[in-house]
C-alpha cells in the first residue's frame, strides 16, 4: 500500500487566475481597483493620524473609528496588492502556506468589521440614550477590552477555517479561479469531501454576521424611539444627524457582503463567474475606501480638524504680515 502524507496531498504551489472569462479586460480592471486602494490607504491613514494628533478626537467615537480604519487597512491590503500584480504582472503563484495566511486575515478582519460597526452602532446608542452619562459608560479601557474581544472573536473562529482546509487532499489541480485565496473557493480544489468546510463557513457566517446585525438593529430600533421622543425637530434633527455617517458604513459593508454571501450560494448557475469575483474584490475594497471619506464629509469635528490643517500655514502667513 501506497502511503501519503500530507505534503504530498497538499500542492506547493496554487495559481490565482484573477477574473475568469475577463483575462483580456484585466488591464483595465485594475485601474479602478488601484484607484480605491490608493483613496483607501490614504484615507484610512489619515483617519488614524487625526484622531491620533487631535485633541478634540480623543472620545469613544473616534477610537471605535480608529479600529475600523486600522481594520479596512488590514482587509484591503491583504488582497489588493496581489490582485494588482496578478492584473499588471501576471504574477499568478502563490504558496500553499501563503494562500492560507492570507485566507486568514481575509476572513478574521471581515469577521472585525462587523464587529465594529456592532460596536459604533452600541457606541451612538449609548450616546443618544444616555448622553450624561457616555464618557462613563463608553471609558477607554472597556473600548480597549471590547476592541480586543472582536479581534478574538475573529481569529478563533476562524483558525478551524486553515485547519480544515489543510487536512484536505488535493488533486483536482491547483488553479483558483479567484484573485484571492477565498475559504470556499480553495476547499473546492479538494478531491475529499468539504461538507464540514461549508457547514463550518455557513455557522461562522450566522454566529458573526447574525449577531452582529441583530445587535446594530436593537440599537437603532432603541435610538430611534429615543429620538422621536425628542420634542424640538432640531433636536431630533441633530440627534439623527451623528448616525448618518454609521449607518453609510453598514451600507457599505453589508450590502455587498449579502450579495456575495447568497449569490456564491444560491446564484451560482445564474450569475457569471465574473460577476462573483468582481463582487467578492468589492465586498473587501468598497468598505475601505467609502469609509474615510463619508466621516471626512458627515463628521463635524474631523472636518473641522481638516480644515485647520490646512488652513493652518495661511493663517499663520496672514498673522505675520
Amino acid at each position: 500500500m501506497v502511503m501519503l502524507n500530507q505534503t504530498e496531498l497538499s500542492p506547493a504551489m496554487l495559481i490565482l487566475n484573477g477574473i475568469p472569462g475577463l483575462e483580456d479586460m484585466h488591464i483595465w480592471i485594475s485601474f479602478p481597483f488601484c484607484s480605491m486602494y490608493v483613496v483607501a490607504m490614504v484615507g484610512n491613514c489619515g483617519l488614524l493620524y487625526l484622531i491620533h494628533h487631535e485633541d478634540s478626537l480623543h472620545r469613544p467615537m473616534y477610537y471605535f473609528l480608529a479600529m475600523l480604519s486600522l481594520t479596512d487597512l488590514v482587509m484591503c491590503s491583504s488582497t489588493i496588492p496581489k490582485a494588482l500584480c496578478i492584473f499588471w504582472f501576471h504574477l499568478k503563484e502563490i504558496s500553499f502556506e501563503e494562500c492560507l495566511a492570507q485566507m486568514f486575515f481575509i476572513h478574521t478582519f471581515t469577521g472585525m468589521e462587523s464587529g465594529v460597526l456592532m460596536l459604533m452602532a452600541l457606541d451612538r446608542y449609548v450616546a443618544i440614550c444616555y448622553p450624561l452619562h457616555y464618557s462613563t459608560i463608553l471609558n477607554c479601557p472597556l473600548i480597549a477590552k471590547s476592541g480586543l474581544a472582536t479581534f478574538l472573536r475573529g481569529v478563533l473562529l476562524i483558525i478551524p477555517f486553515t485547519f480544515l482546509t489543510k487536512r484536505l487532499p488535493y488533486c483536482r489541480g491547483n488553479i483558483i479561479p479567484h484573485t484571492y485565496c477565498d475559504h470556499m473557493s480553495v476547499a473546492k480544489l479538494s478531491c475529499g469531501n468539504i461538507k464540514v468546510n461549508a457547514i463550518y463557513g455557513l455557522m461562522v457566517a450566522l454566529l458573526i454576521g447574525g449577531f452582529d446585525i441583530l445587535c446594530i438593529t436593537i440599537s437603532y430600533t432603541m435610538i430611534l424611539r429615543a429620538v422621536v421622543s425628542l420634542s424640538s425637530a432640531d433636536a431630533r434633527q441633530k440627534a439623527f444627524s451623528t448616525c448618518t455617517a454609521h449607518i453609510c458604513a453598514i451600507v457599505f459593508s453589508y450590502i455587498p457582503a449579502f450579495f456575495s454571501f447568497f449569490s456564491h450560494r444560491f446564484g451560482q448557475h445564474t450569475i457569471p463567474p465574473a460577476c462573483h469575483i468582481i463582487v467578492a474584490n468589492i465586498y473587501l475594497l468598497l468598505p475601505p475606501t467609502m469609509n474615510p471619506v463619508v466621516y471626512g464629509v458627515k463628521t463635524k469635528q474631523i472636518r473641522d480638524c481638516i480644515i485647520r490643517i490646512f488652513s493652518g500655514p495661511k493663517d499663520i502667513k496672514s498673522y505675520n504680515m
